[in-house]
């Protein structure tokens, strides 16, 4: 038996730092959890933080790991049932803590949005995680949950066994992270890498016997029913929906899932376009990569009345067999306080309630599907059929 329930890896970070005081706050009674990092003081300062939310956590364990130490990461992954992290970027920092809990047959959880490092540890750890039992599912916040289990909750309300459509159509209100800044600069950086990456693990990974599952990226349109405009998403959101998809037939013989993000006017949507043009430009030059990153890094947030104001909404329009359907996730602060609970409540979900039998790298909706989308409508989320 595992000494402790869940651990929490980098909790002493911005976001490390809310997930674990959501958990002190939403942890069931009787869950063994303990925090992990590599600064034994900061972990101490975060504990004394936790034990004014709950008394009983001036006690919780402090366990000692480094990504840069194998062993200490074999140890932290051996002692537990569950490992979440959110030390990022992934491809930087990721695989060591990946394989460890590959190799110990532990769940892990993470924050990447990060197409390249996912398809990576498919291909270095999916095999072995199989085999010793670990579930592997990576993109456990604002990146993918809302879009991957939005699309399972707007499949399920539609036939069976008939082809399938769904677009879906995010709407934000907030700051990005700093890590989620950091992502989109590194991904613009290594288009051509993250693309051989996806080619890799076409070519390894089995398709689905019988069945079509199609993920392309459309093209700009009004969204029907509310006037805004929609451009293309080019996030990892959509390729995750993709992979649920392969994994269950309840997504019908032929499924299309496309990812927009939705404007109230042309204004707005040049404004976001010249924008994110600009970033990838900039990421090709390592100084100007570099600058930009320091306006925001990884580890730096909004204050708690900012994060307040903020807001994300998606919008899915599903379709097959004759019936029609729109869906909504919603939620509060997505960079922040609704990525610490999607993070806490995943591992919480994989620790404690009964779920389909799986292995290996999977995503949010293979792995604990209608139990998360519960568990997240508890604790405040929306998933609602308009």
């Amino acid at each position: 038996m595992a000494d402790y329930d869940l651990v929490l890896f980098g909790a002493t970070g911005f976001t490390g730092t809310l997930t674990a005081e959501y958990l002190a706050r939403s942890a069931p009674p009787g869950c063994r959890w303990a925090l992990a990092g590599r600064n034994r003081a900061k972990l101490e300062d975060l504990r004394t933080r936790l034990a004014a939310i709950d008394e009983r956590l001036g006690t919780v364990p402090l366990l000692s790991a480094d990504i840069a130490d194998p062993d200490s990461l074999r140890a932290v992954a051996a002692s537990a049932k569950v490992v979440a992290t959110t030390v990022g970027p992934y491809l930087h920092y990721g695989e060591p803590l990946v394989a460890a809990c590959a190799a110990e047959g532990t769940d892990y959880v993470d924050l990447t949005g990060e197409s390249e490092f996912v398809d990576r540890m498919y291909l270095a750890h999916h095999a072995k995680a199989a085999e010793t039992g670990a579930r592997l599912v990576h993109s456990c916040g604002f990146d993918s949950i809302p879009h991957d289990l939005g699309a399972w909750y707007t499949v399920r309300q539609l036939p069976e066994d008939v082809p399938l459509q769904v677009d879906g159509y995010v709407r934000v209100g907030a700051m990005p992270s700093g890590g989620t800044f950091l992502t989109a600069m590194t991904a613009f950086s290594r288009q051509a890498a993250a693309n051989r990456a996806a080619k890799d693990r076409a070519a390894a990974e089995p398709p689905p016997a019988g069945r079509r599952v199609r993920v392309p990226i459309g093209s700009p349109h009004r969204v029907p029913g509310t006037g805004q405009w929609a451009v293309p998403l080019p996030t990892i959101d959509p390729q995750v929906v993709g992979h649920s998809a392969r994994a269950s037939a309840r997504y019908g013989p032929d499924f299309r899932y496309r990812h927009f993000a939705a404007f109230s006017g042309l204004p707005s949507v040049a404004a976001a376009t010249a924008g994110a043009g600009a970033l990838f430009a900039a990421a090709q030059l390592t100084p100007a990569r570099d600058a930009l990153s320091k306006l925001l890094a990884p580890g730096q947030g909004p204050s708690l009345a900012r994060r307040a104001k903020s807001w994300f909404s998606v919008r899915f329009i599903g379709s097959g067999g004759g019936h029609h359907v729109t869906t909504e996730v919603s939620g509060g602060d997505p960079g922040y306080d609704e990525t610490a609970k999607m993070l806490a409540e995943s591992a919480l979900c994989l620790a404690f309630d009964e779920l389909p039998a799986t292995a290996g790298q999977v995503t949010t909706a293979t792995a604990m599907g209608d139990a998360l989308i519960e568990r997240l409508m508890r604790a405040g989320m929306g998933f609602r059929t308009l």
